[in-house]
């Protein structure tokens, strides 16, 4: 089942708003090509999302400094352990070669939606007062 985003995951910041619904698109796709036991294709996505992660953490704590949100470092060190963990886990999907079990393809894909889903919910909305001072277009880029 595709993740979707919905409103509640808003933090009121069209481009990071822009972000999270990209990467869900990614985690998507990520669990199609798994699906379908596509390794060429699920190694491009997995790097595709790896390479958007770092680009979305580096805008996301950005926009959270230029906004005055004080809690940056806090942000900084829950987006290198995600980044540690995908690439944990992408190690571990990789290291199962071609045999992917319907148990494996769950646990990898159950990972990726409390990855991103996790993370919003539990770090990225708790910018969302100090974002709503702001128009939703704010981008200090």
């Amino acid at each position: 089942m595709s993740l979707v985003w919905r409103e509640q995951l808003s933090v009121g910041n069209n481009v990071i708003d822009g972000d999270h619904k990209y990467l869900i698109e990614i985690i998507n796709e990520v669990e199609q090509s798994l699906m379908a036991k596509n390794k060429i294709a699920l190694a491009a996505t997995l790097d595709k999302l790896a390479k958007y992660s770092q680009v979305h953490f580096d805008r996301e704590e950005r926009i959270a400094q230029a906004a005055g949100y004080t809690q940056v470092p806090n942000l900084s060190q829950t987006h290198q352990a995600l980044a540690h963990k995908l690439e944990q886990m992408t190690g571990e999907i990789d290291a199962l070669g071609q045999t992917w079990s319907a148990e494996a393809i769950a646990q990898f894909t159950g990972f990726l939606r409390d990855w991103l889903l996790d993370h919003v919910i539990k770090e990225d909305l708790l910018m969302k007062p100090v974002l709503q001072k702001y128009s939703p277009s704010f981008d200090p880029r």
